[in-house]
């Protein structure tokens, strides 16, 4: 569905360089030796023209044969996990007054008449099968306050699912269908943490409601820390792809070479709300860690300290006279009654204007939890959500005044938002 995606759209270039290739190649040609003077030499024999057009056109076979490589390559991964992958269509009811395209004074000048009190929006999304007993995991955002859940499968099988549990959180959903197992096709978890900048990424899924379509790309970036746009809580080491992610791809997998799950297709960043190069799943680790929980329970706790922070930018840096050398979190506010507040942690407590911008100085700055170093606020979320649950206790690595202490902080669960 990707409704609330964001961002910056990004303008596609197309490099003459290439087109000049076969140009210069052509060129070449024309300069060889005349075969004259290159008769009486046997060594010399394929520098003739018509040996140049031979090597020439088995140079371009060679790059046609490379080129159907992959293409063989991305058309196996699509029909080996296309079967796991569902399209999901999700219908939510609202109110007559809650409809989003009509304006609230529209109905006093134009009424309507025998409008009907509630009516359901109808939406879409993807998802993947995670088990043979019909568990299915989408976005949180695809199936949020769903009425009624329809899920298509690749044969063209359709069946009825119910929800069994959400994380706004990580926006993560796992619902489920009762069908047959034999019709079920799991697919093949990755690890997100071998995931590396620059391997191919493949995303499979129901982009404007095209089903089933394969885009290709690579992971472009890692280590991100976003929003979900469900909860005031972000996600952590979320995966960047230049694969296309459009709307309808929301719960869709992201892939590997080897067609193995590393991440959950979420969100795009894009001012026209079309794919614009900038993709975001979320880890598959993340999955594993959240989805038998939600299973379980229906839904998943994380732990909470009761901060909110910042990185050590530059003239933080400087304000408060550190070393330039200096990484760590600062701590910007710290909520009341939370157990970063019982363990004694200090916010900001000056502000000043640098260059026209608001700039937080004098917190505690975290540079170590359980002696892990933090290098900013992204290594700290990081931390407690992957290594932590409520009613942990952690050690955190201060630095107060330029000099390091302990606190001890028993975590508590996160509020809900």
């Amino acid at each position: 569905m990707l409704n609330s995606s964001r961002l910056i759209d990004i303008t596609t270039v197309l490099l003459a360089a290439g087109l000049l290739l076969p140009a210069c190649h052509a060129e070449k040609q024309l300069s060889l030796p005349q075969p004259e003077a290159i008769a009486a030499s046997p060594d010399t024999r394929m520098a003739t023209p018509e040996h140049a057009v031979e090597i020439s056109s088995q140079r371009d076979s060679s790059r046609a044969i490379e080129a159907d490589a992959e293409g063989v390559l991305l058309n196996s991964i699509f029909t080996a996990v296309a079967p796991s992958v569902v399209h999901i269509k999700v219908a939510q009811q609202m109110s007559g007054l809650e409809h989003p395209q009509i304006p609230e004074y529209f109905n006093f000048e134009f009424p309507f008449p025998d409008s009907p009190d509630e009516f359901f929006q109808q939406g879409e999304g993807s998802g993947f099968v995670l088990d043979k007993n019909g568990y299915i995991i989408t976005n949180y955002h695809v199936v949020r306050d769903a009425e009624r859940l329809e899920v298509t499968f690749f044969d063209g099988l359709t069946a009825r699912a119910e929800l069994i549990g959400g994380d706004p959180d990580s926006d993560l959903a796992v619902i489920r269908v009762a069908i047959d197992t034999e019709m079920l096709h799991p697919v093949k978890l990755g690890d997100s943490d071998q995931v590396f900048i620059g391997q191919r990424a493949l995303a499979i899924g129901n982009p404007f409601g095209q089903t089933w379509t394969l885009t290709a790309g690579i992971v472009s970036a890692l280590g991100r820390t976003m929003r979900s746009g469900n909860s005031q809580f972000s996600i952590p080491e979320m995966i960047q792809t230049d694969a296309a992610i459009n709307p309808g791809n929301s719960g869709g997998p992201l892939l590997d070479a080897e067609g193995r799950v590393v991440g959950v297709n979420t969100m795009i960043l894009s001012q026209s709300r079309s794919s614009a190069g900038v993709g975001f799943a979320v880890p598959v680790n993340i999955v594993k860690q959240v989805a038998p929980v939600l299973i379980s329970s229906g839904s998943y706790t994380y732990p909470w300290l009761g901060v909110s922070g910042s990185n050590l930018s530059l003239d933080v840096i400087e304000a408060m006279e550190l070393d330039p050398l200096q990484r760590g979190a600062l701590v910007i506010e710290v909520i009341e009654d939370s157990p970063a507040a019982r363990a004694g942690l200090r916010g900001s407590e000056e502000q000043l204007e640098i260059a026209g911008q608001e700039v937080y100085i004098g917190g505690d700055i975290i540079v170590a939890i359980e002696r892990t170093p933090v290098r900013g606020m992204n290594d700290l979320i990081v931390y407690l959500v992957k290594h932590t649950r409520p009613e942990d206790t952690v050690m955190l690595t201060v630095l107060r005044d330029n000099e390091e202490i302990s606190l001890h902080v028993k975590l508590k669960p996160r509020p809900v938002s």
